[in-house]
């Protein structure tokens, strides 16, 4: 089986990424009126980031140490994301009861802490993260991204162990 080239799966990755962060805020965002959690935020930049590192490796277009230093990084950064999506199906397959409380609105919140206070707060989420907000198929927004990121993974993970 041939696989199209290094540089071309790459670009395809980068695509991939954009026109995910692109759904998210044209059609969730500005279109459906969906207020992206803490959680939420925090997996769009690691969408970004792995979109970052793949147009860079396709621009670089390194040789097969280059090619597996960009796709381990895009198999790690993939793989970051990934958990914070976990963490939000954890968040929101809590009972009610043991929801945390929601916390200050993102603007607010960059506003009024410094940036290392507000990094920290998105990076833990809040109640909000814990709210099912749209579905497909049964499964929740973080719960696609998951997939997303797997899907990223597995193709870094193809780019890492092919052969130059």
């Amino acid at each position: 089986m041939v696989l199209p080239s290094y540089r071309m799966v790459n670009l395809a990755q980068a695509v991939a990424s954009a026109a995910l962060i692109v759904i998210a805020i044209v059609y969730f965002q500005n279109y459906l009126g969906l207020e992206p959690c803490y959680l939420c935020i925090t997996q769009r930049v690691f969408v970004i980031a792995v979109g970052v590192i793949c147009a860079l490796a396709a621009f670089h277009n390194p040789g097969q140490k280059g090619q597996r230093c960009y796709a381990g990084l895009s198999i790690a950064t993939a793989g970051l994301g990934s958990y914070f999506s976990g963490k939000q199906l954890w968040l929101q397959s809590l009972p009610e009861d043991q929801v945390p409380a929601c916390g200050i609105p993102v603007d607010y919140l960059f506003d009024s802490f410094s940036a290392s206070e507000a990094i920290s707060m998105l990076l833990r989420g809040d109640g909000n993260c814990a709210e099912v907000q749209w579905q497909l198929l049964g499964l929740s927004m973080p719960a696609w991204v998951m997939l997303a990121f797997v899907g990223f993974a597995a193709v870094g993970l193809v780019q890492f162990l092919r052969k130059a």
